[in-house]
């Protein structure tokens, strides 16, 4: 009996053996595990048709996987781009294989936020046919078949790779969360106000006007989230909204301190933020009216933080005195500290004002939230850690960054 020459293989056959090399070698073995797998997807050019088809299926049962440990379009893309920030080849090539799984899911099978993401990294299917998808695709990044193949083993090999995290909604392919009970059918047209005003603040250079736009911002945010506590106090048992959960990314450089100014936005916004630092996002946990306000509030005063420390930066260097690491931490660590005091000063000032308008039943329904938050963070991270940040040793650092956290006061806040 004679036996099977390699080059006789079925191209499910030539790709099951290339990922077995890239997936499962070692990592001293892995350069020469990718090369070798490349070479047997792209050893056959009259196979090439066939070999995209099946590494396609493949590729699309990797991504499901990613999936089912917990992970979200927006936080494989991020992790890509971590791994390999000067390549911008990898995250398009990451793009193309989750909108080649997304295809396998019916209306009603993925929840807003997971299309949301899917929207805005516009995660389409541009080829023309599965079979064309190698050929297309090395057509687009200007690479020969070799080259393609090992990109493509190298971007599996870290997708297998990735570690099993905490779910923040629901696996595609089940039903999507219903819209809560409470919510209110005015809700997107306030966010879109909310959004205008916060990009105003964001675009002007007057410290003055960013403050009155971002304040008209809260104020409304605030009312929002007034609305839909008592709202959702007034639901029969039953149907009663509970909390969820979304990441958000913290980019490089200081993380950390970053990370602090999104804990210090969620926690006036009743809200829960745990850090990830190795994986590059926090989860914020609350309900969906409050995590809104803390994705909203958090990126502008980002923004705005960024600007106003590099404004400080240009002053000291006009002055002759150099600006360094230590500064821009220092300032960055000030600024999420005041801001947390004025933040949490504003809470209590609109809870208060809140309460004479509604009366004593406010505040029981605030409490139930906020001991649902609490008990849902708890369940999804039972063994949270607290870390000191140090580096803020530049009291002028620290001075900048106040004085930034002061002008961007955030009035009539939250309840």
């Amino acid at each position: 009996m004679g036996r099977r020459k390699q080059g006789d293989q079925g191209p499910d056959q030539v790709v099951q053996g290339a990922l077995g090399r890239a997936l499962y070698a070692a990592d001293d073995e892995a350069e020469d595990a990718l090369d070798t797998g490349a070479s047997l997807l792209a050893a056959d050019a009259g196979q090439w048709p066939a070999v995209g088809r099946a590494l396609l299926r493949r590729a699309e049962g990797l991504v499901r996987q990613t999936w089912e440990r917990g992970w979200q379009p927006a936080d494989v893309v991020r992790t890509v781009r971590r791994s390999a920030p000067e390549d911008p080849r990898r995250v398009r090539l990451v793009i193309d294989l989750i909108a080649a799984e997304a295809r396998r899911y019916g209306p009603g099978t993925l929840d807003a936020r997971r299309l949301a993401q899917l929207r805005e990294l516009g995660a389409d299917v541009w080829w023309g046919s599965d079979d064309r998808f190698l050929e297309e695709l090395g057509g687009r990044e200007s690479l020969d078949r070799f080259t393609l193949a090992g990109s493509l083993l190298e971007l599996l090999r870290l997708l297998f790779r990735l570690p099993k995290i905490e779910p923040v909604g629901p696996v595609p392919g089940e039903a999507a969360r219903p819209v809560p009970a409470s919510a209110s059918p005015d809700e997107p047209r306030m966010l879109n106000r909310i959004r205008g005003l916060l990009a105003k603040a964001e675009a002007t250079d007057y410290p003055e006007e960013a403050e009155a736009l971002t304040g008209k911002a809260q104020q409304l945010m605030a009312r929002h989230s007034i609305d839909e506590a008592l709202l959702a106090a007034g639901v029969a048992p039953g149907h009663a909204e509970l909390p969820s959960a979304c990441r958000i990314g913290v980019d490089p450089p200081y993380e950390a301190t970053k990370a602090l100014l999104l804990d210090a936005v969620a926690e006036a916004n009743r809200c829960r933020a745990v850090w990830s630092g190795e994986l590059g996002f926090s989860t914020v946990v609350g309900f969906e009216a409050d995590l809104e306000a803390v994705e909203l509030l958090h990126t502008s005063l980002l923004v705005q933080a960024t600007a106003a420390m590099n404004r400080a930066e240009a002053r000291q260097r006009s002055a002759g005195r150099k600006r360094t690491k230590t500064f821009r931490q220092s300032f960055l660590i000030a600024y999420a500290s005041r801001i947390r005091q004025r933040l949490t000063a504003a809470t209590e000032q609109v809870v208060s004002e809140s309460t004479s308008e509604f009366g004593d039943r406010m505040l029981p329904a605030l409490a139930a939230r906020d001991v649902a938050v609490a008990d849902t963070t708890e369940r999804m991270f039972p063994a949270t850690t607290r870390h000191a940040i140090r580096g803020a040793r530049d009291a002028q650092g620290r001075q900048e960054g106040t004085s930034a956290a002061d002008r961007a006061t955030l009035r009539d806040h939250r309840g």
